[in-house]
């Protein structure tokens, strides 16, 4: 339990193909992970958020963070102080916890940005004549990552030896976006498997459910 509030910004509705796969759900996560309880502040996906929110995140995403010392948006950044903050989800070996603060940047940077053009252009662009070959022709270089990260992870259940924050950020992201592109390396699927087995995955998992209500779907 900290000693400030803490409010998370997610939806109150998305899509079924979007449903547990919206970015506050790392942010749930590690706070489950901790234990600390939070509030969650609902928006609109559908309309633009005001000025005010914004100030807060401003690219009008989700999630943003408060507690009452600080405000932060992006959800590696929350994740990063939240380990912080609380002493825990980084190992205390500081080599370790290099490694692991490398691989939460790493899976925003170098591994999600080639699954999810793979993965989104057929999605958002399936119409498009350009779409699959796109799609296909980015395919080796977005193996080529998943292969460098199936080589990091070897024989360990956690990219850093002890599951941390990293492993929160590149196990969504390979789950969400990973697709059947994953299913190629049965070590990355099982490490998928490990992160959702964890109860905390599987509280914040039923929490942003949870928060989705039909009436704020479009008319």
């Amino acid at each position: 339990m900290t000693d400030h509030a803490i409010t998370i910004s997610a939806f109150s509705w998305v899509p079924d193909f979007a449903r547990g796969n919206v970015r506050d759900l790392p942010v749930r996560w590690a706070l489950e992970e901790l234990g600390w309880d939070y509030k969650v502040q609902l928006l609109d996906a559908k309309t633009p958020r005001g000025a005010d929110y914004v100030a807060w995140q401003p690219f009008d995403q989700v999630p943003a963070y408060r507690d009452g010392e600080v405000e932060i948006f992006e959800a590696a950044a929350i994740l990063l102080h939240l380990a912080e903050k609380s002493g825990q989800l980084l190992p205390a070996d500081a080599a370790a916890r290099a490694r692991a603060i490398s691989w939460l940047f790493a899976a925003v940077n170098a591994v999600e940005p080639p699954l999810r053009n793979v993965s989104t252009f057929p999605l958002f662009y399936g119409d498009s004549d350009w779409a699959a070959p796109a799609a296909e022709a980015l395919t080796p270089f977005a193996n080529k990552r998943l292969t460098r990260v199936s080589d990091a992870l070897g024989g360990q259940d956690w990219i850093a030896g002890e599951f941390s924050i990293a492993d929160i950020m590149l196990t969504f992201i390979l789950r969400t976006i990973g697709g059947t592109l994953v299913e190629a390396f049965p070590s990355l699927t099982a490490y998928i498997e490990r992160g959702k087995a964890r109860p905390a995955y599987q509280r914040a998992h039923a929490a942003q459910l949870a928060d989705f209500a039909e009436e704020n779907a479009p008319a």
